[in-house]
């Protein structure tokens, strides 16, 4: 019974009052990726031409890419700084949206911060890193041979949209298992409704997957739903022990 009083009831708090800490969290979030944009934006062409690797790769030797406007080196490298602080800051980030939502959490539930903060950067992190090697070198090679019959000519600002959509997306799908855990924590979720709608998450998977990866193959679209689902199978087994423990729990404190 303790515990639950010592859990802050959102009711405490107006809708101004959430409002107000939500934009207090976005604030220090958006300060945070700025100041990281100034060391990054040292490195601008370094991190470009490490983005621009998959795709470089497949074209012909001597091929650049190309702009159309005379600012588009400029806002390139302002937005390849601007990517590469999101993933410098993330956790961070993820902090902020811990103090976001840890008054509505017991007390024994708020001592998860650090390993909330370490798995959400984790398989965002992770999640990039798949993009990068896995996903953004096999769509590219998709698209190059598919127009090996024509001059490519490739302008830097599609191919950074094309790139920040892929990587981010799937970063964000690979935060999957961290959300299912923390969701099962506080019993919104269980193993056993995660099983029984298993069908409709492989759905979900390969719909999500066609909206990130901007190739119509099915192979491509696969690359991203599969490991989506394996992870979604993670997922299930980490709620199954969540809810052990939780199990386990109770039948301890009906027995003291």
């Amino acid at each position: 019974m303790n515990q639950r009083k010592a859990r802050k009831s959102p009711d405490e708090m107006t809708f101004l009052e959430h409002l107000e800490d939500l934009r207090k969290r976005l604030f220090y979030s958006f300060i945070a990726i700025i100041v990281a944009v100034i060391p990054s934006w040292a490195f601008s062409r370094q991190l470009y031409d490490l983005l621009a690797r998959p795709v470089t790769q497949y074209l012909p030797e001597g091929t650049k890419m190309a702009f159309t406007t005379l600012t588009a080196p400029f806002m390139l490298y302002l937005k390849v700084s601007f990517l590469a602080a999101i993933f410098i800051t993330s956790p961070f980030v993820f902090y902020q949206l811990w103090m976001f939502i840890s008054p509505g959490l017991y007390q024994r539930e708020k001592k998860y911060v650090i390993p909330f903060v370490f798995f959400t950067s984790f398989f965002f992190i992770l999640g990039a890193l798949f993009g990068y090697y896995i996903v953004f070198p096999w769509a590219c090679r998709f698209f190059i041979n598919l127009g090996k019959d024509f001059q490519p000519v490739i302008t830097v600002d599609r191919y950074f949209s094309f790139a920040l959509k892929v990587l981010l997306g799937i970063a964000l799908v690979f935060e999957l298992p961290t959300l299912v855990y923390f969701l099962s924590k506080i019993g919104v979720i269980t193993s056993r409704w995660m099983v029984k709608n298993f069908k409709y998450a492989v759905l979900a998977a390969f719909v999500v997957a066609a909206i990130i990866t901007p190739t119509p193959d099915i192979i491509t679209q696969s690359i991203v739903a599969v490991p989506m689902i394996a992870l979604y199978g993670l997922s299930i087994l980490i709620a199954m022990v969540v809810g052990k423990r939780k199990e386990k729990q109770i039948q301890e404190e009906e027995e003291e």
